[in-house]
C-alpha cells in the first residue's frame, strides 16, 4: 500500500520526532525540509547560502528554492511507494506546486496529518531544544515571529485540506509515546496502518 502524506502543525509541535516514527510504521521516507535546509547550510552550499539568512530570521525559505528541492526529493527511488513530507507545503502556492508534482506521476496526496499544540507550550518546548542542541534559531523573538507566519501562512492550508476531506488533526501535547500512538490509531481509521 502507498501512502502519501502531508504533516502539518506550528514549529515545535513534535512533527520531526512523530514524523520519523509515522515513517517507518508506514514504511516510507520522512523527508523533512528544515532538516535539508541545516545539512545545506552546514555543507555551506549554495541552497545552504540562500536559505541560511530566512532561516535565522524564522522566514519561509522562497518557493523557488523549497519546490526544487522537494521534487527532486520525492522523484528518488525511496519515496515511489510513498513518503511523509514535514515542513512542506507550507503555503497555497506550495500546495498548488505538490499537487503538480504528484500529477506528472499520476499519484495524489493520500493524507494530511495535522499536530496540534498549544502556543506557550511550543514556545517552551522551542526553548528548550535550543538550549539542549545550541540552535541559533531558536531565539524566543524568532520562536513567536515563526508561529506568527505559521498561523498566517500555513494554516490556512487546514481549511484547504479539510474541504479536500484529506485532513486528520491530532493533539500533540503528552508525552511521545501517547502522541505517537493518538497518530496511528487516527491513521488505522483510514486504512493507512494496520
Amino acid at each position: 500500500m502507498s501512502a502519501r502524506m502531508v504533516l502539518l502543525g506550528p514549529p515545535g509541535a513534535g512533527k520531526g520526532t512523530q514524523a520519523a516514527r509515522v515513517a517507518e510504521h508506514l514504511g516510507v521516507p520522512a523527508i523533512s525540509t528544515g532538516d535539508i535546509f541545516r545539512a545545506n547550510v552546514a555543507e555551506g552550499t549554495e541552497l545552504g547560502t540562500q536559505a541560511q539568512g530566512y532561516i535565522d530570521r524564522g522566514e519561509y525559505v522562497p518557493d523557488s528554492v523549497t519546490n526544487a528541492m522537494v521534487a527532486d526529493r520525492i522523484s528518488q527511488e525511496d519515496c515511489r511507494e510513498g513518503f511523509l513530507l514535514d515542513g512542506y507545503p507550507r503555503t497555497q502556492a506550495q500546495v498548488a506546486a505538490l499537487d503538480e508534482m504528484l500529477a506528472s506521476s499520476g499519484s495524489r496526496v493520500d493524507l494530511v496529518l495535522e499536530i496540534t499544540a498549544q502556543e506557550e507550550a511550543v514556545v517552551e518546548r522551542l526553548l528548550r531544544r535550543a538550549s539542549e542542541q545550541g540552535r541559533a534559531d531558536d531565539t524566543e523573538p524568532v520562536i513567536r515571529h515563526r508561529l506568527k507566519v505559521y498561523a498566517e501562512a500555513t494554516a490556512p492550508l487546514v481549511d484547504l485540506y479539510t474541504r479536500r476531506g484529506l485532513l486528520v488533526s491530532v493533539d500533540g501535547m503528552g508525552d511521545v509515546e501517547e502522541v505517537t500512538q493518538r497518530i496511528l490509531a487516527a491513521l488505522s481509521r483510514h486504512d493507512l496502518v494496520g
